[in-house]
């Protein structure tokens, strides 16, 4: 399988609850590489609510996609990505909650995001020398969009816009719905998956994931974080 672009992931342990319920609402699961049946909920039209985000898995980005630079190669990545999260420590927060972002449904972290902060900004910085710079339709197609001063400076530096400060974790679960819509899909999350959200919530590893021909991504390999907590 040939694979355009690879990004690093939070992705849910396999073995979590949660996991399991949130990759089947999304109705594809990265791990093994394959679509799954999405649960029937009355009511809601989940293929619908969950196309856009569905191809991306279940996950929150740490490094956003990018496709490799000139003399780089997946092997090189590899190691690199093992050698990050052999210096980089396990994150633990309070938990988990669900969250309107706009008129997308996501999970957001409770508690004290700096250590979380500081993760992603390594995998930022610390993996840069992989990404090939962005064309400069790329930089017009996130420009359209809106921007601020600090996120134009980030698209510049970084390929992206909403990284190192302007980063926010989050677990997306929904394309951008109608506002007329979001009660009833927020009370089905709340019903259905709020009671399996982990407390405390922890991120052990990194995945390293590709995207395929047809935009779907695909869980290579889950690095483990065993670095010293910061003083």
């Amino acid at each position: 399988m040939t694979f355009t672009r690879y990004a690093i992931y939070f992705a849910p342990p396999a073995d979590a609850e949660w996991g399991r319920f949130a990759t089947r609402w999304l109705g594809w699961d990265m791990g093994a590489g394959c679509e799954v049946t999405q649960p029937e909920i009355d009511g809601l039209d989940l293929a619908a609510i969950t196309r856009v985000p569905r191809k991306y898995g279940l996950h929150a980005t740490l490094k956003p996609p990018m496709r490799l630079a000139p003399g780089t190669s997946l092997a090189e990545l590899q190691t690199a990505c093992a050698d990050l999260a052999a210096r980089q420590a396990p994150v633990v927060l309070d938990g988990l909650h669900l969250a309107r972002l706009g008129r997308f449904l996501a999970l957001r972290v409770t508690g004290n995001e700096a250590a979380l902060n500081v993760l992603a900004s390594a995998c930022v910085a610390d993996l840069d020398g992989f990404r090939a710079p962005a064309s400069e339709a790329e930089l017009a197609k996130r420009r359209s969009a809106g921007s601020s001063m600090q996120q134009d400076a980030n698209l510049m530096r970084w390929g992206y816009p909403y990284v190192m400060e302007a980063f926010k974790f989050h677990i997306t679960l929904s394309g951008k719905l109608p506002k007329s819509d979001l009660p009833a899909v927020e009370a089905a999350l709340d019903t259905h998956l709020a009671p399996l959200l982990p407390t405390p919530f922890e991120i052990r590893d990194l995945a390293l994931v590709g995207e395929d021909s047809e935009g779907r991504f695909h869980m290579f390999h889950r690095y483990t974080l065993t670095g010293s907590t910061a003083a």
